[in-house]
């Protein structure tokens, strides 16, 4: 990486189209006139006067005083190694003194330390050419994606209560998420954060992988052993908000900088963080070279980006009391719906087959619409409703359930104006929420596992890219804790080792079946089937790929079982059961169907034809269309 930041480097930086800002700024080693040492380069325009201050100097700055130009204060000290521990000591307009990590370092100390650490990013050799060769021409909307969403400190946990390393996790976890037939995992927290417990959404380094699970360079081989075995990284990645930690981003040289100067823009009230200034160009190179790094050095594939809804208001989670307007009179943050717009069209010029993934509760329209026509910019939309929904309904007795069917079909009724994600994430699984299984409805267990089954099915069917959180695969009881391991020691458990065994066994089936993926965006790819009755707790509808690929979806949310049910169908085919979460081996009750259905010329729900099928209680099952022969 260059260290020294030209003229033009500086401008571009001010003005707000400076995406690589990370090669000139924060610290670099070098060599100098043959000598090797360190060069620092931090943005501090309200400073007095900036220092380095380490452990090379009895952190003591005054012998180091950087000088300044255009707003960033420059040094080289020669004769420093990697594994310097610094800090800069800002002198404010008011004589104050700060100690500020530097907001541009590669490694930070840690807990409970919070230095930066002069750090090389160089040295490690890739092996993942395949899978980059590949992705050039994946078209992911047309692709299956099954996320794994992982928060690193709690997936697993040593005997001793110490965190697996990212070298341990690239052997262990990979293979997991492999066997289990997911298509990418999502990591929570990467970037550095103040606390142990933390899920990574008050951020302090943001350029610094966090020290807890190892070096940078054990980053990369877990992500590099991610695409070698044809899995992706996605990171969850945190630009609405900051922590207010005193050596963090927070009024950085003595006033607000990263931040808006007006608190009632800059602060979120109930998170206590700062928002930040995305107004300001230098904003825009921090936090957008910052997206382009993450991609650029540790080739990540994609990121899920966090809170989006507070970023697109001036009035998130306020009181009517505290409600301003923007200089239109209108609520919106434009300044914020600009940067997101600028954030995507320049990660997509440069990563075309990016994922950008925007968690938004809100209803603003054309999340994944392209910037020039008005949109957003970002390829997918979590749909949290989608979530809130179903997870409403299955909460409910079967008593409390009746008439509330809707709730379950809204999402197929609705017409489709986004690029969805199903997201059944974290959020659902954190105390007080309760677990999945957690929130199953049922007299007794086997019935809350049968709901658990139909649900997850039924998540799998509809239209939309999936994501799940860990320990939902093999039914944890309880809350998600973040400061211990998942309940792997349930798997002991008859119940659980098979419900596991059916998510392995729907997942692969999702992989293998083009009509579950394929067309998840186009009109073309879904059918419902009498959607408007519900009534009898069914939910029914078709699938499509490309190539007349075609399965039918039959999910039953009441625990009769329905034999010789009717289902209208478009042509004169043989319907043949291709998948059944009330399999035996499931946990379920075995009422299967063995043959395969011929659909007979009986006209039924609309359709010409019409076949007869047994479906079981509490369960889904998927018939597939084969032609006849002959």
């Amino acid at each position: 990486m260059t260290s020294s930041p030209s003229s033009d480097a500086l401008y571009l930086f001010h003005e707000g189209t400076q995406y690589q800002s990370y090669r000139f700024l924060g610290s670099h080693l070098e060599e100098r006139d043959a000598v090797g040492g360190v060069h620092f380069a931090v943005w501090a325009p309200n400073a007095k006067q900036v220092n380095v201050s380490g452990s090379f100097n009895g952190w003591d700055g005054r012998n180091h005083a950087m000088s300044v130009s255009d707003g960033v204060w420059t040094l080289f000290i020669p004769e420093l190694k990697e594994g310097t521990l610094y800090k800069y000591e800002i002198i404010t307009s008011n004589d104050d003194c700060y100690l500020k990590s530097d907001p541009y370092a590669f490694s930070s100390e840690l807990r409970p330390g919070t230095a930066s650490i002069v750090t090389s990013l160089g040295g490690y050799a890739w092996q993942d050419e395949d899978w980059l060769a590949r992705k050039t021409a994946h078209q992911f909307l047309q692709q299956p994606l099954l996320i794994y969403e992982v928060h690193l400190g709690s997936w697993k946990r040593k005997e001793d209560g110490g965190f697996y390393s990212y070298g341990e996790l690239a052997d262990e976890l990979v293979d997991y998420v492999v066997e289990h037939g997911f298509t990418h995992i999502e990591l929570m927290p990467l970037m550095e954060h103040p606390l142990d417990k933390s899920w990574g959404y008050q951020v302090t380094g943001y350029y610094s992988v966090t020290s807890r699970f190892g070096t940078p360079q054990e980053f990369m081989y877990l992500v590099d052993r991610c695409h070698q075995r044809g899995i992706g990284v996605i990171m969850d990645w945190v630009p609405a908000h900051f922590c207010k930690d005193a050596h963090g981003l927070s009024r950085f040289d003595g006033v607000p900088l990263y931040e808006y100067t007006d608190s009632r823009k800059g602060e979120h009230p109930t998170w206590g963080t700062h928002i930040f200034d995305y107004g300001k160009p230098e904003v825009h190179s921090f936090l957008i070279s910052n997206a382009l790094f993450w991609m650029d050095v540790y080739h990540i594939d994609g990121l899920r980006v966090d809170a989006v809804y507070s970023m697109l208001t001036l009035n998130f989670d306020r009181s009517e009391e505290e409600r301003i307007t923007n200089d239109e009179g209108g609520e919106e943050n434009l300044e914020g719906i600009a940067f997101l717009q600028k954030l995507n069209a320049v990660i997509f010029a440069r990563y075309p087959n990016a994922l950008m993934m925007a968690e938004d509760s809100s209803s603003f329209p054309g999340v994944t619409e392209p910037a020039q026509q008005g949109g957003l910019g970002f390829n997918y939309k979590w749909d949290l409703s989608f979530t809130w929904n179903t997870l409403d309904y299955m909460k409910k007795s079967q008593e409390q359930r009746s008439g509330l069917e809707p709730q379950l079909t809204k999402s197929l009724q609705e017409r489709r104006n986004e690029n969805y994600i199903l997201p059944y994430s974290h959020d659902e699984m954190a105390h007080p929420d309760k677990s999945l299984l957690g929130k199953m409805s049922g007299s007794d267990n086997w019935q809350r596992f049968a709901n658990l089954r139909v649900l997850y099915a039924y998540l799998i069917g509809h239209p939309g890219k999936k994501l799940l959180f860990m320990g939902s695969e093999f039914g944890q009881e309880q809350d998600w804790d973040s400061e211990a391991a998942l309940a792997w020691d349930v798997l002991q458990d008859r119940e659980h080792e098979q419900f596991q065994h059916f998510v392995k066994a729907l997942n692969h089936f999702y992989i293998s079946e083009k009509a579950l993926w394929e067309l998840d965006y186009a009109p073309e790819g879904f059918e419902g089937i009498d959607l408007e009755d519900t009534t009898d707790g069914l939910v029914m509808f078709g699938r499509k790929g490309k190539e007349d690929e075609a399965l039918i979806m039959v999910c039953n949310f009441k625990p009769e079982t329905h034999e010789g049910y009717r289902i209208g169908v478009k042509e004169p085919a043989q319907y043949r059961e291709v998948f059944n979460s009330d399999h035996s081996d499931f946990g379920g009750s075995g009422v299967i169907n063995e043959s395969a259905q011929t659909a007979e010329e009986w006209s039924c729900q609309n359709q010409p034809y019409s076949i007869t099928v047994t479906i079981p209680p509490l369960a889904a099952v998927i018939f597939q269309k084969k032609q006849m022969e002959g």
